[in-house]
């Protein structure tokens, strides 16, 4: 589609990603990456003592998944992007913790769409993470990407 077709699509949901794992590794990956090694992330034993009855991911894992999510999300896309980068984000909140073995998914939302210069368009997206088999999602972000065509 073109970008006026997407723009044409603001205020509605515009994908929802496929499941993905959140697996121990992943956490402990993220922990080496980051120097976040705090126990309720990593030591599996004295996570099982607080309320969470186990190892969590760390807040800013999940909010580091927003690519991969995309990356399996079904949904519009604007034809010939060159590429797309990060721009940053208007507000985060991180809503429910995401156990060690859960899945989560993403649902994408366009709120804007506007063409900064020709050919290079901003896009915002109010992106959900759900938490499989939770009634709280585990975060709910205003996000920010920009592509070029």
């Amino acid at each position: 589609m073109t970008p006026q077709e997407l723009a044409a699509k603001t205020g509605e949901v515009i994908g929802v990603s496929d499941w993905f794992d959140v697996t121990q590794d992943r956490i402990n990956k993220f922990a080496e990456a980051t120097g976040d090694f705090q126990f309720i992330h990593i030591d599996e034993e004295k996570a099982k003592l607080t309320p969470f009855g186990g190892t969590i991911a760390h807040g800013f894992l999940t909010l580091s998944l927003i690519p991969v999510l995309g990356s399996l999300t079904q949904g519009a896309r604007v034809d010939g992007v060159k590429m797309g980068v990060n721009y940053g984000g208007n507000k985060v909140r991180f809503i429910a913790p995401v156990r060690s073995g859960k899945r989560v998914r993403s649902h994408t939302k366009l709120t804007e769409l506007v063409e900064k210069r020709p050919g290079q368009w901003q896009q915002t997206n109010e992106i959900t993470i759900e938490i499989e088999g939770e009634d709280k999602p585990a975060l709910i972000a205003e996000w920010i990407m920009q592509f070029f065509v």
